[in-house]
């Protein structure tokens, strides 16, 4: 089969590839490019007994697997991110028709997960425990000593999302195997045919079949069976914040990481280099049609610039490249219908409340306009419901203080962006932001992946980054050993 799937990738057939993983059966699942709607593959839809019989066959692996040591693991790993830079072209055509992605973003997406695998590798080599002496402690006699060390959970169920199936499914797979766990990898629907393909690479680097395995399907049909299933024994989600909630309600006591919606705002003052700020704005909210979670999803401006501001905005959005990932452009046809559909109701609501459309507004297909919305009030939706789709609204705002409210105000605590020159006032506003992440001069973004990356509130659970990861899915494990009090004159 590895043999099959190279000589795939080296034609660089997505369809023939997406094969290997075909179902006959009458669940089949049809993935189809919302580029053009065409058949990008037919994924198998796995049954709650082929489920079962994979859990178990994984759960046995994970043994030896946890023992070896953690640089053979580590070896695997890059050779893994080796595969992914040499067949990076192949990748690349899968996401780019799957799931509308640029071209040059869908490579970059490849690319910056070699990166981000290296590192993982690497970084595992660094975590060591501790030893520490009993008499550190009120009225405790240096007779004890622990030694505390990282030991895997078990079983990591990896569930990412379809505008990043390959880096977000890689984000979750390789700190869990460097640190000695098995991994179950539960694609979305939309992203199943990219990481199929991305399964069979592991498996040909090395991967052991029995420590990794892909799970196919409708989260409809296999989604509560897979999270409530007990063989895991650790869930890292990324998805929507309503998906995510109900995860964690039917999950129970296992360990979550969950990565979930944002709302993410930009905060811009009077004093701010407009410029640099239009450039970060236009970029973090309109890349890959807005479709990140990390997207600036909404500007609060301050009064006294927003005028000059709103039409740096309406210049850059104007000049946005709009159409087919395949030729580059910057917003390309959102996942399905469905979204789009959803996006230009927040618009048709914000118009109706007295918002001014300055530019989009209009769809052709999946393929929703680069919108820009200036006056929007509290009181209309788009200034709270995540879009993920290309449209920016503009909140006016009379000082910092009601930028911060407003901004706090949201369920979600992903990121936000604040734009000043004045670093005692960013300072100020950075403490008062209920957000993971405060990006001072610069536009929401994730990276680089060794930071922390993180959410409060509805935004998610847990702290992301490779070391982070790494943590997140071990578990410290101690030994305490009980000195006597032995007169070693005696001892020969």
């Amino acid at each position: 089969m590895p043999e099959k799937f190279l000589s795939n990738l080296t034609d660089g057939s997505y369809r023939i590839a997406a094969e290997l993983h075909q179902g006959d059966d009458e669940h089949s699942l049809e993935v189809r490019s919302p580029v053009d709607g065409s058949l990008v593959g037919k994924m198998h839809e796995f049954s709650h007994d082929e489920i079962d019989k994979v859990f178990y066959l994984t759960s046995l692996g994970q043994v030896d697997w946890a023992n070896s040591p953690i640089d053979e693991r580590a070896r695997i790993l890059h050779r893994v991110a080796d595969n992914l830079e040499k067949y990076a072209d192949a990748l690349t055509e899968v996401l780019v028709m799957e799931v509308a992605k640029a071209t040059k973003d869908a490579r970059d997406e490849v690319l910056r997960s070699a990166d981000f695998v290296r590192h993982t590798a690497e970084e595992a080599k660094h975590l060591v425990g501790e030893a520490q002496f009993s008499d550190a402690f009120a009225r405790h006699n240096r007779n004890k000593m622990a030694i505390s060390y990282r030991v895997p959970l078990g079983m990591v169920l990896a569930i990412p999302p379809f505008n990043y199936p390959i880096n977000l499914g890689l984000s979750k797979i390789a700190p869990a195997l460097v640190g000695g766990n098995a991994v179950v990898l539960k694609p979305p629907s939309q992203g199943s045919v990219a990481c199929a393909m991305l399964a069979e690479l592991l498996w040909h680097s090395g991967v052991p079949h029995d420590v990794f395995a892909l799970v196919t399907g409708r989260g409809s049909r296999i989604g509560d069976y897979l999270v409530q299933h007990p063989a895991v024994s650790m869930i890292s989600f990324t998805g929507s914040t309503e998906v995510g909630r109900d995860l964690a309600n039917k999950a129970g006591m296992v360990p979550l990481l969950l990565e979930l919606g944002g709302k993410d705002a930009a905060i811009v003052l009077s004093d701010a280099d407009l410029q640099a700020a239009a450039d970060h704005i236009v970029a973090g909210a309109f890349a890959y049609a807005g479709q990140r979670c990390t997207a600036v999803k909404r500007v609060l401006c301050s009064e006294e610039v927003a005028d000059e501001l709103v039409e740096l905005l309406g210049r850059r959005i104007a000049t946005l490249a709009v159409g087919d990932p395949r030729d580059n452009a910057t917003v390309t046809p959102l996942v399905d219908p469905a979204a789009a559909e959803r996006a230009l109701s927040l618009v048709d609501d914000a118009v109706s409340k007295g918002a001014e459309l300055l530019g989009g507004g209009g769809r052709r297909g999946n393929l929703v306009e680069p919108t820009l919305l200036d006056h929007v009030t509290e009181e209309m939706d788009v200034a709270w419901v995540e879009p993920f789709a290309p449209v920016l609204p503009v909140l006016r705002v009379v000082n910092a203080a009601e930028a911060v409210r407003i901004s706090n105000a949201s369920e979600y605590g992903l990121q936000a962006a604040l734009f000043t020159r004045d670093v005692d006032v960013a300072t100020q506003i950075c403490m008062r932001l209920d957000v993971g992440t405060v990006q001072v001069n610069g536009k929401t973004a994730r990276g680089p992946d060794h930071f922390p990356f993180l959410g409060t509130k509805s935004s998610g659970m847990g702290v992301q980054g490779v070391r982070y990861s790494i943590e997140a899915m071990t578990r410290i494990k101690a030994m305490v050993i009980n000195m006597s009090d032995r007169d070693l004159s005696e001892i020969h």
